[in-house]
């Protein structure tokens, strides 16, 4: 025979399982805790609500026991507790606090606070459609002071060799026919155990006939070209070919040698300017060819015909010339040392040149003393280290100016004019009086300085004393 089931047992799991609240010592009267009469501290919440006690939770609490007489006196009519002969709870007093359960259960749903809804639109994410029109952030607008304005120029989209971007995507035969300068031929080779740079100039085809600037030039249907060859940025330690007389199709066949590393050969660039030699004007420069040597191998070497570009330099360097300047206050001297001169601009088709230097010391505006070194036979860089002696006094320094002309020696007509430059009172230019300026300064001592030969019709332009020689 098996022994009924506990009913007192079973109500208080039904009373456990179906109430959100208990009490933590005997799981009876588990919402108002009346079995215990402990503290609000000893309740412990099981289900989904916070930990503390919610402010509406006490309110409800204090009406709920004025109210729970009426309620159960109205509703429910009060029976007294029997309980059976074993102390189990009938089937009735089961019933009856299931019944109470659910109705204090769906009172306290009814007293607690709703949510406040909060509408919230969904976030679309994605490309936009068609029919919406994205919504443009605005743009902050800034005023430009005459400095930022002018800081965005770039000074190479506005020069002349602003077209060298559009010449490199151009092949030989596109550059030829559109400009029509000619083609040049030439080679590179590098030396690792001397370390040298050979460049080989072999010949040149196709050249144009040549412009006169003037009208002095009598044959119009031939030029006498050279070539000029540097290492860029280095443009002042330029070699020049010999110059081939009344030739449109030159062959040279000259060979030139740089003393360069080759780490440092590597970041250099090659030009090459094909320039007509002109006796009786300006030197004109028919074209150019650049080649970077980073983009060849120099140790391999090569050789290339190129087609020649318009150059921004339309006519050549005429040279420079060191100067060596020493005052002594105490005699009264003003010595001057010419030293050297190179990459003068060649005067003669055959044989260069035979250059010479002419000093002229001129006060204020009256010529006083002109001396003159030797000339050397057939050459663009001249060494003279030769020295001259000027008496001025010292009240009569800053009123003195000295005139150097380069001429280039010519036995059966006048000499051959090749660059002048004025230091002193009335300079040529900046670099002129930065010379002086440093002599006054450093009275006693001899400094050095090198200067680009100019034009005399530039150095009368900005020189009185230059119009005071000849």
């Amino acid at each position: 025979m098996l022994e009924p089931l506990n009913e007192g047992f079973l109500s208080r799991i039904s009373d456990l399982l179906m109430c959100r609240w208990s009490c933590r010592h005997c799981c009876q009267k588990c919402y108002e805790s009346s079995c215990c009469q402990s503290s609000e501290d000893e309740v412990e919440i099981l289900g989904p609500f916070p930990a503390q006690t919610p402010p509406w939770l006490m309110a409800s609490r204090s009406s709920e026991k004025d109210g729970d007489s009426v309620h159960t006196a109205s509703d429910v009519p009060l029976t007294p507790r029997t309980n059976s002969p074993d102390g189990r709870r009938s089937s009735s007093d089961t019933s009856k606090s299931t019944y109470s359960l659910t109705r204090r259960i769906s009172s306290l749903e009814s007293r607690r606070p709703s949510s406040p809804l909060i509408d919230i639109k969904p976030i679309e994410f994605g490309v936009l459609s068609a029919k919406k029109e994205p919504i443009q952030p605005s743009v902050l607008r800034r005023t430009y002071t005459p400095d930022d304005y002018f800081r965005k120029f770039e000074p190479r989209l506005y020069s002349l060799d602003s077209s060298s971007d559009d010449v490199d995507s151009l092949t030989d035969e596109e550059i030829l026919s559109r400009y029509q300068l000619g083609m040049l031929h030439f080679s590179t080779q590098y030396d690792l155990l001397h370390n040298h740079l050979t460049v080989r100039v072999i010949e040149a085809r196709d050249l144009p006939p040549p412009i006169s600037q003037d009208g002095a030039r009598q044959d119009l249907a031939h030029s006498n070209p050279y070539v000029k060859i540097c290492l860029l940025p280095d443009q002042k330690n330029s070699k020049q070919t010999a110059v081939k007389r009344k030739t449109q199709k030159p062959v040279f066949e000259e060979r030139y040698t740089f003393e360069i590393p080759f780490l440092e050969a590597q970041r250099r660039t090659l030009l090459l300017t094909v320039v007509d030699f002109d006796k009786f004007s300006r030197h004109c420069v028919i074209g150019k060819v650049s080649v970077p040597l980073c983009e060849v191998d120099l140790v391999k070497g090569g050789h290339w015909w190129k087609a020649l570009i318009p150059s921004s330099q339309n006519e050549v360097e005429l040279g420079e010339l060191l100067l060596s300047l020493n005052y002594l206050p105490s005699a009264g001297r003003l010595n001057v040392d010419i030293i050297r001169a190179k990459q003068l601009l060649q005067t003669d088709v055959s044989q260069g040149s035979d250059p010479f230097v002419k000093i002229q010391l001129v006060h204020g505006l009256k010529l006083v003393k002109t001396k003159k070194t030797s000339f050397l036979r057939g050459t663009i860089d001249p060494f003279y280290n030769e020295s001259f002696s000027f008496k001025v006094p010292q009240e009569e320094l800053e009123n003195a100016s000295l005139v150097f002309t380069v001429f280039g020696h010519n036995m059966k007509s006048s000499n051959d004019f090749i660059g002048r430059i004025v230091i002193g009172q009335y300079s040529s230019g900046p670099s002129e009086s930065n010379h002086w300026r440093r002599m006054l300064n450093t009275h006693r001592t001899a400094v050095e300085q090198w200067h680009s030969l100019r034009s005399r019709a530039e150095c009368d332009r900005v020189s009185p004393a230059s119009l005071e020689v000849t």
